[in-house]
């Protein structure tokens, strides 16, 4: 039976947020099916979603690219990729009915693919009920944007008519500065208008990051200290033990700091720093954002306020790696780097004269993504000497992963007859709190795409805002020379330590 596409989702009340969300009628076309990404998480996340009952009765999955294959051997590739990556348990049932609306359409990105491509879309809003709702996942390299774009407006593809939608999903790279970031924005929205643009930063599904509202604004705890008044520094690490492997190539010209900190780092530091928003409505957050990332520079100088490096040969634990010159299909004489931290401060009432450290880095002694505020000492201790030798900081730490929660470290006294006070850490972690199991990230993006919850993506203004703090700091680089070497299994280059030295801060060890 065809669904209206008028239809109401009778679960999308908005008065009872604890309903489940479910998708309308609706269908997805990946361009770049054949790749990693949608092999490894776009293809796994939509049957887990399938599988929890959040995908509309009549959904369709249409595969595009070359590949000669039919319906059946498209289904086959999705089924082994499901095996693979799903989250929720295999489910027969599920999966057959899944497998109802998997197709596969031959063609190259320039070419008339597009224009069977279209009637059979158009066939498909009667055949599966889809009421000409399409999203458009576009999980190829930015150099392809453009023709697929057009080929879209064409054909007649991106634009919505009557009670129907059409919107583009799009992952990063967002360009390689802030000159490139704006071309991207320009031949997109030629297409489609910015609210029919979504652009996916996975770190911003992930349930950690989204905690980080409701641990502020739930709060009363927080908020009234989350200032420049009792905060001494934020640090702000996403560290990888892994090397490039078979990504040198790729790599090579990227770097870390334009393949994390653009994004990903910059983002959870504007979730961090921003002021409450007057909702949780899209428009309301990305709002609050943007004012952050205006007020947000690199700290000067520039060769004391960064670092960079790459890693050399070393231990990883048990393991003995290689350095990143001797990975295949690297060019010895790159500057790209592995390694890279940056000082920042926001220009704002609440935030200035406070320094957030972002770093990142491949490599590093484990993997880890956290958030550590470092509080000031107390202004007055009434302690005799040696009494608080092994007393630090106070902390919040939020793990974005692994081992989800938030930490905070206070001063406690030792048990015994004298007043000595050492740290300690009270910990929250979301695996002992909550039996249900978090969704994973793209689950949490592709449904809201689907649902138009444009709330955890980044407009095409703080896409430009971030290239706009970061591309000084890149252009210095350029002209400082080979990077720095850190062995593997180390926590990085020693310009990275003197960076926070200077002002008398260490880098946590997580």
């Amino acid at each position: 039976m065809t669904e209206s596409s008028a239809w109401v989702n009778p679960l999308r009340n908005a008065k009872d947020k604890r309903l489940p969300r479910i998708a309308g009628p609706s269908g997805m076309v990946i361009f770049g099916v054949t790749g990693d990404l949608a092999y490894k998480k776009l293809l796994p996340a939509i049957y887990d979603l399938a599988n929890r009952g959040l995908l509309p009765a009549g959904f369709t999955l249409v595969g595009y690219g070359r590949r000669d294959w039919s319906n059946a051997a498209f289904a086959d590739y999705v089924l082994d990729a499901v095996k693979s990556g799903s989250r929720t348990k295999f489910s027969a049932d599920v999966w057959e009915h899944l497998a109802r609306g998997i197709e596969f359409i031959r063609g190259a990105f320039d070419d008339e693919g597009f224009d069977r491509l279209s009637a059979r879309l158009g066939e498909l809003d009667t055949l599966r009920g889809t009421g000409g709702n399409w999203a458009y996942y576009l999980s190829v390299p930015p150099e392809f944007f453009s023709n697929i774009c057009h080929q879209l407006e064409r054909v007649g593809m991106s634009n919505s008519v009557a009670d129907s939608w059409r919107r583009v999903i799009i992952e990063k790279p967002f360009g390689h500065d802030q000159e490139s970031a704006r071309k991207l924005n320009e031949i997109v929205n030629a297409v489609f208008p910015e609210s029919s643009v979504f652009r996916i930063d996975h770190y911003l599904g992930k349930e950690t990051v989204q905690n980080i509202l409701a641990l502020r604004f739930a709060n009363q705890i927080f908020e009234p200290m989350w200032n420049a008044h009792y905060i001494d520094h934020v640090q702000i690490t996403m560290a990888e033990d892994i090397g490039l492997g078979g990504r040198a190539g790729y790599y090579d010209g990227i770097g870390a700091a334009r393949d994390v900190i653009q994004n990903h780092l910059l983002q959870l530091l504007a979730l961090v720093a921003m002021e409450e928003p007057s909702s949780f409505q899209p428009e309301a957050l990305q709002a609050e954002k943007i004012k952050v990332l205006r007020t947000t520079h690199a700290v000067h100088p520039l060769n004391k306020t960064t670092a960079r490096g790459q890693y050399s040969a070393g231990w990883q634990g048990s393991e003995y790696v290689k350095g990143l010159r001797e990975e295949d299909g690297f060019d010895p004489a790159s500057t790209t780097e592995t390694y890279a931290a940056c000082t920042l401060e926001v220009n704002s009432r609440r935030w200035g004269g406070v320094p957030f450290y972002l770093r990142t880095g491949k490599r590093l002694g484990r993997r880890v993504t956290e958030i550590a505020l470092v509080f000031k000492a107390a202004p007055h201790q009434p302690f005799d000497n040696g009494e608080t030798e092994a007393l630090g900081h106070n902390a919040v730490v939020i793990r974005v992963q692994p081992d989800e929660g938030v930490t905070m470290r206070f001063g406690s006294k030792v048990p015994g007859s004298t007043m000595e006070v050492r740290d300690v850490n009270m910990d929250f972690a979301y695996a002992e709190a909550f039996t249900e199991e978090s969704p994973e990230a793209y689950e949490r993006l592709i449904l809201d795409a689907l649902l138009d919850e444009s709330s955890l993506f980044p407009t095409n203004e703080e896409v430009e805002l971030s290239w706009s703090i970061l591309d000084p700091i890149i252009n210095y680089w350029a002209q400082a020379g080979q990077p720095e070497e850190y062995p593997a299994g180390t926590w990085g280059p020693e310009s990275a330590d003197t960076m926070l030295r200077r002002r008398g801060h260490t880098w946590r060890r997580p």
